[in-house]
């Protein structure tokens, strides 16, 4: 069974920064886009950030632009997601997920929809708040 876990939330003040990690078993998903999504209890999911399974393209939401950062370390085995200038309004639970529906890659010209991804992380948990 495929497994992602997600890690590195926490509480921050307004305006900080945070660094989520994903592990993500890279020789079972290879081909596979990775991204971040976020959701508030009640709330539709929402697609934060994708990177293309080779790492060549990234795509954001307008949420993220200029203050959100994809990456991923395949020796390491790991996705990350840099926030920074957080706001409340950031406050949420995290989600990385993978999926190969795209051939690997992100959608264009558009955040990350929940239906292209087939493997889950548990969340984590960012609160910012002072």
């Amino acid at each position: 069974q495929v497994q992602l876990m997600e890690s590195g939330g926490g509480l921050v003040q307004p305006g900080g920064s945070l660094r989520l990690s994903c592990r993500v078993p890279i020789i079972q998903l290879k081909y596979s886009a990775v991204a971040w999504f976020r959701q508030v209890a009640g709330q539709a999911r929402e697609g934060i950030a994708c990177i293309s399974y080779n790492g060549d393209s990234t795509i954001y939401a307008d949420s993220a632009k200029g203050r959100f950062h994809i990456s991923r370390d395949d020796a390491e085995n790991t996705h990350y997601l840099q926030m920074n200038s957080l706001q409340p309004e950031d406050t949420s639970v995290y989600f990385c997920a993978a999926g190969a529906h795209l051939g690997g890659q992100c959608r264009r010209n558009a955040a990350p929809a929940p239906y292209e991804y087939d493997y889950w992380g548990q969340g984590t948990q960012v609160t910012v708040s002072s």
